[in-house]
């Protein structure tokens, strides 16, 4: 690993003493968020994207020397390394490179190339690759014709040749380096409608006569392709220009116009056509998926990151809402800390009486459990069930608000809900949820499959270990982020939290059952299996609001309390007056603690924790509503101004929920008066935005919207593009960055 160092440095900008740190915390099962934000003096103050583009480029590294070793074995069992082999596999710096070179020595099964070699042919391939003017190839072919051993004649003979030679082409590293340059600069990604398949694939009519170049292709649309060709709707191919290949390869290989020189560039036809054009198409759409992947799973991590980040209510007892039309509306009390107190089923869309009922029931349980809030899901008859509640008579002066209930049944029907409701129907179980996502939505949302949520793009179609494990590291890092109270915090919560992980999260669980709350962090040390190493990893992100050491509640290491402990006494007071009067902080100079024990970025943090311990980093709750009486398409009408939230983002715009059960989309176009790169420069998710109502198109259940201060008149050819004209209940695709993907933690560096 040591011998990655200076590349990782050089090729990231870090110092080499910032990489070899960095590396040797990993190497000890440190985790990101850890390093990130309790190891400052080690690592020179990396953030967490930069000690997370560490840790993937060292992994990256590892995989291509494991690799390169498991090469040279195979080439030295059959003894085939040589020492010029031997340098080019230690200067290759890429998996494509070294495994072009290999190439020659990969075991394969027998080829065209290898009967004519068993044939004799070799010598005869030799003497026509010399191309030498004066050779005639016939002449040259008739000592090699023997029919006992397959060779009838000259012709024969000199196929088999060209077949050794149209192998020797396609495994020259030089030259499939140059082609595969050439494909991934001008190749194009054509796609055509397969024969009776136009009428079934409706969904993909922009493709079914496509071309793009695949150096520039958007990951949406490559992927959108791949789902046509997968479900038979459409063919795929990705080449470039026949022509420009075949003069790449006689620039390497053909010397003259001889009549060996035209038996040399008749192989080499061959070998494109047969050989390497079939080899690099397939590197080729497997780059481009990979490519598309990246970018699909950056931008669903952007997307999830902002869902998980969004403001919390706070512990409140609420009134949740699961709305419905045909079986009423499923409706629970909650504690202030997500407890079920009450449940109970009413119909305010049946009939008049149902609905007074309805009321009179949500006014009972409002005034019973002092709820202080209303939630209610923003599904089917959400809108209609919001108005109701709203128009309630003497309703008290409490938040109603409709909540984004995407996945909610997904954790519904999930073992962790059949554990805590066993005995509760699962529509019940979803209007707990909906509750609890308003008080605390990362909390509630980690339950879940982020692919469940609906904020990304494709989620069956990209790589599915890529895709866990980055959602993976957006989840760890917002729970770290925000941190996590031990004492109220679920099993799946407490897995996100550093240095736990599922295991460790059950036995605190059991734990806390069992023994009753947690008075301190030190208590963490008594869970069974909970080690020092794994206390020093999550003691951080766990708070204690209780506890009789008021440092516990906070973000500040217990490594640290003593340096907080020093600063009390330094000024006669006590660790709970610093917490409490800023005349007492405001004199505290950081620069006097340091030591070789504790840094200045480790001081200057715990000050800062010291003024708003435990601080939330979300943003504050504020209740929003979509406009009164729009509650379906057929309410709305062009030119209309109307506020809206952002609830997903793309390579062509924005989606944004206005209230009426259909999502609109903001086009590129009309995000704003200036030129906009990418919707992302103007929006994030969640965003309350005002819009304008472009089109209303009430036969395809589509919203078209402007965030311009003059929007200009919806042109009769602007569609949503075929690629998001997906199966009912798909999840609307997300942005396609510019640019190659990095890590997770890349696009949740600016969320507060």
């Amino acid at each position: 690993m040591t011998d990655f160092i200076p590349l990782v440095a050089q090729e990231l900008g870090l110092a080499p003493w910032q990489v070899t740190a960095t590396a040797s915390l990993l190497a000890e099962e440190a985790t990101v968020p850890f390093i990130a934000r309790y190891r400052k003096e080690a690592t020179g103050a990396l953030d967490e994207v930069q000690v997370a583009n560490v840790r993937d480029r060292l992994k990256t590294l590892a995989d291509l020397e494991q690799r390169r070793q498991a090469i040279t074995k195979s080439l030295v069992e059959r003894d085939l390394l040589t020492e010029e082999l031997t340098a080019k596999l230690a200067k290759a710096q890429t998996m494509t490179e070294l495994e072009d070179i290999y190439l020659p020595f990969k075991p394969k099964r027998r080829t065209r190339a290898m009967m004519a070699l068993e044939r004799g042919l070799g010598p005869l391939a030799e003497a026509v690759l010399a191309q030498n003017p004066q050779d005639d190839p016939e002449q040259l072919a008739s000592p090699f014709v023997d029919p006992e051993k397959g060779v009838a004649d000259v012709l024969a003979a000199l196929a088999g040749a060209r077949d050794i030679l149209a192998e020797k082409f396609n495994e020259d590293a030089t030259a499939r380096q140059s082609l595969r340059r050439l494909y991934e600069n001008e190749a194009l990604v054509k796609s055509v409608v397969l024969k009776g398949q136009a009428e079934k694939g409706q969904n993909y009519s922009d493709y079914f006569d496509f071309q793009e170049p695949v150096a520039t292709i958007a990951s949406h649309r490559y992927l959108a392709i791949r789902r046509g060709e997968a479900e038979g709707i459409l063919s795929i191919s990705i080449q470039p220009d026949a022509n420009q290949a075949v003069a790449i390869l006689n620039n390497l290989f053909l010397l003259n116009d001889s009549p060996t020189g035209r038996q040399v560039a008749e192989a080499i036809k061959d070998s494109f056509k047969r050989l390497i054009s079939p080899s690099l198409e397939t590197d080729t759409r497997l780059a481009a998926k990979k490519k598309a992947d990246l970018a699909a799973t950056e931008i669903f991590s952007l997307n999830l990151g902002e869902l998980l980040m969004e403001s919390p209510l706070g512990e409140r007892a609420i009134l949740a809402i699961d709305p419905g039309f045909r079986t009423g509306c499923k409706t629970v009390a909650l504690a202030a800390d997500g407890q079920l107190l009450e449940y109970v089923a009413i119909q305010p869309h049946a009939s008049e009486a149902a609905r007074r009922e309805a009321a009179a029931v949500i006014l009972a349980l409002l005034q019973k459990h002092n709820l202080t809030a209303i939630a209610i899901g923003n599904g089917t008859a959400g809108r209609e069930t919001e108005s109701f509640v709203r128009s309630i008579p003497n309703l008290p002066d409490v938040p109603v608000v409709l909540v984004n209930e995407s996945g909610a049944s997904i954790y519904s029907a999930s073992e962790e809900a059949r554990q805590e409701f066993p005995d509760l129907d699962l529509t019940f179980r979803g209007a707990v949820s909906i509750g609890r996502r308003l008080m605390d939505p990362l909390a509630e949302l980690v339950k879940i499959d982020p692919k469940s949520i609906g904020v990304g793009q494709y989620q069956h179609d990209v790589d599915q270990a890529l895709l866990k494990n980055s959602l993976d590291d957006v989840v760890i890092s917002c729970v770290n982020r925000v941190g996590v109270e031990a004492n109220t915090a679920s099993e799946k919560l407490l897995s996100y939290v550093s240095g736990l992980g599922p295991a460790l999260a059950k036995n605190i669980v059991k734990f806390r059952s069992s023994r009753g709350p947690f008075q301190s962090r030190a208590d963490f040390l008594l869970v069974p299996r909970l080690g020092p190493k794994a206390f020093e990893q999550c003691a951080g992100f766990l708070r204690i609001s209780q506890s009789a050491q008021p440092l516990d509640k906070s973000a500040v290491h217990p490594e640290s309390y003593w340096v907080v402990e020093n600063m009390a006494k330094d000024l006669s007071v006590t660790v709970l007056d610093l917490l409490e009067h800023s005349s007492l902080r405001s004199k505290i100079k950081p620069q006097a603690y340091v030591s070789d024990r504790v840094g200045l970025p480790t001081l200057l943090d715990i000050v800062a924790e010291l003024e708003k311990p435990g601080r939330d980093p979300r943003r504050i709750f504020r209740p929003f509503s979509f406009a009164q009486g729009l509650e379906k398409l057929e309410d709305l009408t062009p030119g209309l101004k109307i506020p809206g939230r952002v609830t997903n983002i793309t390579a062509f715009g924005a989606f944004v929920d206005v209230g009426v059960h259909q999502d609109g989309l903001i086009h590129l176009s009309e995000m704003a008066d200036h030129y906009v790169r990418t919707p992302s420069d103007v929006v994030r998710l969640g965003q309350e935005v005002e819009v304008t109502i472009l089109d209303v198109d009430i036969n395809r259940r589509r919203l078209s919207l402007s965030l311009k201060s003059e929007p200009r008149a919806k042109k009769a050819d602007q569609r949503l593009p075929a690629q998001i004209r997906e199966k009912p209940g798909s999840p609307k695709p997300a942005r396609t960055p510019p640019g190659p993907f990095n890590n997770p933690f890349a696009a949740l560096k600016n969320l507060t």
